[in-house]
């Protein structure tokens, strides 16, 4: 069964060619190292929130906007052996993340239903 890893950060909105950058970048290295599809969605339509909201959740400050994304793999243990190698990657160290990374919001999820 495909797993999904899933991922919400906040980017300044002048950051977002620079975002667009370091998502390609990273999506070459995730599909070379077996990820089925990269998908990078930079938020248009995304209410503010009462009790939770994708802009609490990354504390989403004035001038930035909401990121949604997400990277398909055949299974976990192939998502597991692409991240090992990624740690492990000279070029991913010297990466530069354009925003907040401590914000980010990250997880792993099992596939259970396509429809």
């Amino acid at each position: 069964m495909p797993y999904v890893d899933g991922f919400v950060c906040a980017v300044p909105v002048g950051n977002r060619q620079k975002y667009i950058d370091h998502a390609l970048f990273a999506a070459r290295k995730f599909k070379e190292l077996g990820a089925l599809q990269v998908v990078e969605c930079w938020g248009d339509d995304v209410p503010e929130g009462k009790l939770t909201s994708f802009r609490m959740a990354v504390k989403q400050e004035e001038g930035e906007a909401a990121v949604f994304s997400w990277v398909v793999w055949p299974s976990k243990e192939v998502r597991n052996a692409a991240w090992q190698k990624m740690m492990e990657d000279t070029e991913m160290a010297g990466m530069e993340m354009p925003f907040d990374g401590k914000r980010m919001i990250y997880g792993g999820f099992e596939q259970v239903v396509e429809v």
